[in-house]
């Protein structure tokens, strides 16, 4: 484990150094193993995929993007959030258009007892309405981003973004709003 300071890991990565984004990758590897755990219960134990191999996954999607930028720990943590809930919602949308044309329906045997599951349909229509609230309002979608998919506090991300906890607290709630009409139809997506 690299004992650089994750500023620096982070500037050496953006600028292109394959050595700091994997010491950056090892350094937060705990955290963002706990923020695929997160993702993949979310889902309610739907999503046939492992926290190790989501995590993975979404370390080969990042490092093959080139031009992200990641200027602190909160938008790096956010942007990998973002890549694992695409990844999440790409594997139940082609796990269900396989359920539509295939001869053969794999049926999960239920493991997790008294978790509700999710309809891969409502995880989808969630993803696009945070997708078009990034377009209209980004640091909307980064609040989202930081809350709900890496379970960060009101607090937390106050200090991360320089701003009080109550203008967190409100712009969570107007990402809220704007997510529920998205989703209920009352906003064109």
């Amino acid at each position: 484990m690299d004992t650089s300071p994750l500023p620096a890991l982070i500037a050496a990565a953006e600028g292109g150094d394959p050595a700091a984004a994997q010491a950056l990758f090892s350094n937060l590897y705990d955290e963002l193993r706990r923020l695929a755990r997160r993702e993949l219960s979310r889902g309610g134990g739907n999503v046939a995929l492992g926290a190790t191999t989501l995590l993975h996954e979404a370390y080969l999607d990042m490092s093959a993007r080139a031009g992200a930028s990641f200027p602190d720990r909160a938008r790096f943590m956010a942007y990998a959030a973002r890549v694992m809930r695409g990844l999440v919602v790409d594997f139940a949308r082609q796990r269900r258009a396989q359920k539509r044309g295939g001869q053969f329906e794999l049926t999960p045997m239920a493991t997790d007892v008294g978790q509700p599951g999710v309809d891969d349909r409502q995880l989808s229509a969630v993803s696009d309405a945070l997708d078009e609230l990034a377009t209209v309002e980004p640091a909307l979608a980064e609040v989202v981003d930081l809350k709900f998919f890496c379970g960060f506090s009101f607090g937390e991300i106050a200090a991360m973004r320089g701003v009080s906890e109550r203008t967190v607290q409100r712009n969570w709630e107007k990402a809220r709003i704007y997510l529920h009409r998205a989703i209920s139809g009352d906003l064109p997506l």
